[in-house]
């Protein structure tokens, strides 16, 4: 073997591995948009209390047993956001994504939208502080979209 035909046989290596890697990503998006419209259609405005937030695995959390089976498996074993709320007179085990875990105040009310048991978004905050923590995470959510649509 000469060195043009190992540089030759890198170079298709690579290119194989670009594509596989544009189409995965094509599919995740594709997903990704089928998600959250089930999402927005399925959004309610609720009050809260939170009463704990801590990071934690979905199949330590007490959550209901279909909600587990409907989880892809590599999440049953990642430590996941996890919130532990009153709504209404039920205390729930509820998930959301890390930008609303962080905005999220402990021990204290706030109206949110969620989707089953997933909290999409905060929409009510009482001081400065939350305010803008909440203001930061739609930021975030909002640059991660852009980037996703692109």
């Amino acid at each position: 073997m000469s060195f043009g035909d190992i540089i030759i046989i890198v170079a298709v290596v690579v290119i194989g591995i670009v594509a596989v890697l544009y189409f995965l990503n094509r599919w995740a998006s594709k997903k990704t948009v089928e998600h959250n419209s089930i999402v927005d259609r399925t959004r309610q405005s609720v009050e809260i209390f939170v009463i704990d937030k801590k990071m934690g695995k979905l199949s330590e959390a007490n959550l209901p047993k279909s909600a587990l089976e409907q989880v892809p498996k590599i999440h049953k074993v990642m430590k996941t956001p996890l919130v532990k709320a009153k709504i209404g007179p039920q205390i729930m085990t509820l998930m959301c994504d890390k930008r609303i875990f962080n905005a999220l105040p402990v021990k204290k009310s706030v109206k949110i939208d969620l989707a089953g048991i997933y909290i999409v978004d905060i929409k009510g905050m009482k001081n400065a502080g939350e305010q803008k923590a909440s203001a930061k995470a739609k930021k975030e959510n909002a640059n991660q979209t852009k980037k996703g649509k692109n």
